[in-house]
C-alpha cells in the first residue's frame, strides 16, 4: 500500500484529495495544525499529526502532495498579512523539504502547490507552462514558493508545481463568497469584466493531483486549469442565469482598489491560462464547459 503524506490536507482541496486517495487503495497522513480535525474532515482512516518529527524514520513515505497555505483572497494585504502568507507557504515548504533530504527513506515526488498568479497580469495573450511573468507581487510570492519546493530535486526527488486556477467548488471557495450578492440581484462583472479567470472544477483538480502523483512522465510545471477560461464577463453572465438572476450591477475599479488596496488586482486582472502540459500527458478533463461546471457546483445549493 502506498503512503502519501499531504499538508494543507484539511483545505477545500486536499479534503477531496485524501478522500479519493482512500478510494483508491492508499494510506495518507495529512499535516495539520488541527490534527483532531482531520478524521472528521478527510477520513477515519487518515492519520493526524502536527510537525513533521511525529514520523518515524521508518515510516516509507512514497510521495508527498503540498497544499498547505493561508487563503491568499480572505484578507487586505497588509505588511503583516504578507508575511502570514509567505510563512505558510515558502517556509512550510523550505520546513518540507529540509525534512525531506534528512531521511534515509526519502519520497519518489512531491508534487507542491502554486498558482496561474505566478504569471501575474497577462492580458488575453494565452498563456501556457513556457509562458514568462509580469513581475508583481503574486508572481514574487509563487516564485518563493515554488523554488523552496524545486530544492528537493538535489535529493534525486520527482518534483511537480502545479499552478491552480480559481476553484469552483460546492460549499466552498471563491464562488461561495459571489453568492449572495448575486442571489440578491446586485451581482455583476468586476472592473471592465475583460479579465481572464483560469477556472477549475474541484473534481478536476483533485484527479489532475492523483493524475501527476501515479505518472512518472510527470514533471515540472503544471497549470491546473480549464482547457476553456473565460473572461470575468462571461463568467458572471453565466452565474447570473443558473441563479436565474440579472448581472447588470458592475462593481467599478476604483471602488476594489479602494476596498482592497493591491489585492484588488486579484479581481481585476487575470490570465488566459491553458493547460497544456497535463493534456499532452493524456489527462482528461470532466468539465471543460463553465456554464455545465456551474451547474453541478451549484446543484448542491438547490
Amino acid at each position: 500500500m502506498r503512503h502519501v503524506l499531504i499538508t494543507g490536507g484539511t483545505g477545500l482541496i486536499g479534503s477531496v484529495v485524501c478522500k479519493k486517495l482512500l478510494d483508491n487503495g492508499y494510506k495518507v497522513t495529512v499535516l495539520s495544525r488541527h490534527p483532531d480535525s482531520v478524521h472528521q474532515k478527510c477520513g477515519q482512516q487518515v492519520v493526524g499529526i502536527k510537525s513533521f518529527s511525529e514520523i518515524n524514520e521508518d515510516v516509507v513515505i512514497d510521495a508527498v502532495i503540498n497544499l498547505a497555505g493561508e487563503a491568499i483572497a480572505d484578507k487586505r494585504w497588509s505588511k503583516t498579512r504578507k508575511a502570514e502568507l509567505e510563512a505558510s507557504r515558502i517556509d512550510l515548504t523550505h520546513d518540507l523539504v529540509t525534512w525531506i533530504a534528512k531521511r534515509q527513506n526519502k519520497p519518489e515526488c512531491i508534487i507542491s502547490g502554486s498558482a496561474v498568479g505566478w504569471y501575474g497580469d497577462c492580458g488575453s495573450e494565452v498563456i501556457t507552462e513556457q509562458s514568462t511573468c509580469h513581475d508583481e507581487y503574486t508572481h514574487q510570492l509563487c516564485d518563493a514558493w515554488e523554488k523552496s519546493a524545486l530544492k528537493a530535486k538535489q535529493a534525486g526527488i520527482r518534483v511537480c508545481i502545479v499552478r491552480t486556477g480559481l476553484v469552483l467548488a460546492p460549499k466552498g471557495g471563491f464562488l461561495q463568497k459571489m453568492l449572495l450578492p448575486f442571489k440578491l440581484g446586485v451581482g455583476g462583472k468586476l472592473g471592465s469584466g475583460e479579465q481572464y479567470m483560469p477556472w477549475i472544477h474541484l473534481t478536476d483538480m483533485a484527479n489532475l493531483l492523483i493524475f501527476i502523483l501515479e505518472d512518472h512522465r510527470a514533471n515540472g510545471v503544471f497549470n491546473a486549469c480549464s482547457p476553456q477560461p473565460v473572461t470575468n464577463k462571461v463568467f458572471t453572465a453565466s452565474l447570473a442565469k443558473q441563479l436565474h438572476r440579472f448581472a447588470f450591477v458592475p462593481v467599478p475599479a476604483i471602488l476594489l482598489k479602494c476596498l482592497l488596496g493591491e489585492m484588488s488586482r486579484l479581481l481585476l486582472t487575470g490570465q488566459n491560462a491553458r493547460p497544456e502540459k497535463a493534456q499532452a500527458l493524456g489527462f482528461q478533463f470532466a468539465y471543460t464547459d463553465v456554464t455545465l461546471a456551474l451547474n453541478d457546483v451549484l446543484s448542491t445549493y438547490k
